[in-house]
């Protein structure tokens, strides 16, 4: 059985900070119900994946994944998946020995900034960097599948820290 455990910030300031790699990601969701998703996500136009994630505790989900052919994944996002299609560039720092994630993303959910990290259980302590903002690990609104029925683009009065 595989988990995801994360938290997720919203990121505080506009300037993300030194990053080790960036990818272009774009993903699409085939299922969103109320336990599980399954989605289908490209990196950098060159390689896919199909995931699954279902729930299975506060701020972490089980999550598995397969590599699948570039030309599959086009298709299906094409043809299968909700629209919008989610699109972000994913930044990766290094922060006291831990290695964030810091989402940006474009599109239907332009101005949108997350800043996430995986552990390695839910209660795992952290420091958390000054360039965070305001935890949203339980936020459902802020979940990419949401953001997909739900851009952030059509959001009112929601503010970044």
């Amino acid at each position: 059985m595989a988990f995801e455990i994360e938290r997720r910030f919203l990121l505080k300031e506009n300037n993300i900070p030194e990053w080790l790699k960036v990818e272009n990601i774009m993903q699409g969701y085939l299922c969103i119900e109320k336990n599980s998703v399954q989605r289908v996500r490209i990196v950098n136009e060159k390689k896919a994946f199909f995931t699954v994630k279902g729930r299975s505790g506060r701020i972490s989900r089980l999550e598995y994944q397969w590599e699948i052919p570039l030309v599959d994944a086009k298709e299906i996002m094409e043809k299968l998946c909700i629209k919008p299609l989610i699109v972000k560039k994913r930044y990766f720092v290094n922060y006291n020995g831990y290695e964030w994630v810091v989402d940006v993303f474009e599109g239907e959910n332009e101005g949108l900034k997350i800043a996430e990290i995986e552990l390695k259980n839910e209660f795992e302590k952290i420091e958390v960097p000054d360039w965070v903002g305001k935890e949203i690990s339980e936020d459902e609104r802020f979940y990419n599948y949401s953001l997909v029925l739900n851009p952030y683009s059509n959001w009112k009065g929601v503010m970044e820290e």
